[in-house]
C-alpha cells in the first residue's frame, strides 16, 4: 500500500508541478504569456500525470481487494515483481497518451498570438484557437478520456463491491471496522476524482459551460493535489 502511495505522490507532485508555477506567476505578475515549447511541455506533463492518477487509483483499489478478500495469498498476488511491473505499466501508459497527444498537436498551426480561455493550458482549450481541423484531437482527448476515466472507474468499482461484500461477510463488528477504514478514505477519494473529471472530460462542451467547467478543472486540479 505505501509503494502505491509513493508513487501516487510522485505524480501528483509532478501533476502540480506541471502547471501551479507558470499560473501563480501570471496571477502575481499579471504576466499572461507562455511560449509554445512552453506550452508543449506543460501539456506532455499534465497528461503524463492524468494518464497516470487513473490507473494508480485502480491498482491501489485492487491491493486493497487482495488483502481484504484474499489475505492468506496477499504476500503471492502481490508480491514485489508484481508490483514493480504494475508501476512500470502505469508510467508508460501515461507518457504513451501524452506523445500521442503531442503528436496530433504539433501538426496544428497557431497564427500570431492567441488567447487561451483557461487557467493553463488544458488541451481543448488549446484546440479552440488552433487553425484548421481539429476534429482528431478532440476524437482522441475524448476517446483517451473514456480509456483513463470510464475503463479505470468500472475496475475500481468491481474491487470495491468484492471488497464490500467481503467486509459484510465479517463476523465481529471491530473486524468490519478495520476492514472498513483500510479502503474507507481511498473510496471517497476516487469518488471525489472520477466524479469530477468526467464532468469536465466527457460532458459536452457549450458557450454556457465554459466558464463553469474552468472553474470545475481548477478545483479539480487543485484538490487532487491537496
Amino acid at each position: 500500500m505505501y509503494f502505491f502511495l509513493s508513487h501516487l505522490a510522485i505524480i501528483d507532485i509532478c501533476y502540480a508541478s506541471s502547471s501551479s508555477p507558470n499560473m501563480l506567476e501570471n496571477l502575481v505578475k499579471h504576466k499572461k504569456t507562455i511560449s509554445f515549447v512552453s506550452c508543449a511541455m506543460q501539456i506532455v506533463l499534465f497528461v503524463t500525470c492524468a494518464g497516470e492518477e487513473c490507473p494508480i487509483l485502480v491498482v491501489m483499489a485492487y491491493d486493497g481487494f487482495a488483502a481484504i478478500c484474499h489475505p492468506p495469498q496477499y504476500t503471492v498476488i502481490m508480491n514485489w515483481t508484481v508490483c514493480m511491473l504494475l508501476v512500470i505499466a502505469i508510467w508508460a501508459c501515461g507518457f504513451s497518451l501524452a506523445l500521442v497527444h503531442v503528436i496530433l498537436s504539433l501538426r496544428l498551426t497557431f497564427s500570431g498570438p492567441q488567447e487561451v480561455n483557461h487557467f493553463f493550458w488544458e488541451i481543448l482549450s488549446v484546440l479552440k484557437v488552433a487553425c484548421g481541423d481539429t476534429w482528431i484531437n478532440e476524437v482522441f482527448v475524448f476517446a483517451g478520456a473514456v480509456f483513463i476515466l470510464v475503463g479505470p472507474l468500472s475496475l475500481v468499482l468491481i474491487c470495491y463491491v468484492h471488497i464490500l461484500w467481503a467486509i459484510l461477510k465479517i463476523q465481529t463488528k471491530e473486524g468490519r471496522r478495520k476492514a472498513f477504514s483500510t479502503c474507507s478514505s481511498h473510496f471517497c477519494v476516487v469518488g471525489f476524482y472520477f466524479g469530477i473529471a468526467m464532468m469536465v472530460d466527457l460532458v459536452p462542451d457549450n458557450s454556457q459551460r465554459e466558464e463553469q467547467q474552468k472553474i470545475l478543472t481548477l478545483f479539480h486540479h487543485s484538490s487532487t493535489h491537496c
